[in-house]
């Protein structure tokens, strides 16, 4: 089965065009070799998929027949990712809410209030 159509049929994404495009960025690697859409994957391959800031390690199973549930999914896949992929993607999600952008405007109320406690705090 083409490595495209495995990352669809185990929905790592939701389309298979959106696969495809993911294969040809290099954002897939099978066996630590960027591949091409077009590549057969087989049992014990181990695929690393870049997606959404995390780097996802699985290494296949068994190559199925078409799409299959999400419920199916781990007979034809491990997961290996490790935790800290997954913490490094919450401390980004926080770190984002806290900043703010160059010339969106004056600080609001809130903000002022938070700063000013920073700098009290710096001062005792």
């Amino acid at each position: 089965m083409r490595i495209d159509k495995y990352l669809w049929c185990v929905r790592y994404y939701k389309t298979r065009s959106i696969a495809t495009t993911a294969c040809k960025k290099g954002h897939v690697k099978v066996n630590g070799q960027a591949v091409k859409p077009s590549r057969d994957v087989f049992a014990t391959d181990k695929i690393e998929v870049r997606k959404d800031q995390i780097n996802y390690s699985l290494t296949v199973l068994d190559v199925p027949p078409n799409r299959i549930g999400a419920k199916l999914v781990d007979l034809y896949r491990v997961d290996t990712t490790p935790k800290s992929a997954f913490e490094a993607q919450e401390l980004l999600k926080y770190a984002k809410d806290y900043y703010r952008k160059k010339g969106t405007g004056r600080p609001t109320k809130k903000d002022r209030r938070d700063i000013d406690d920073i700098y009290k705090e710096n001062e005792s």
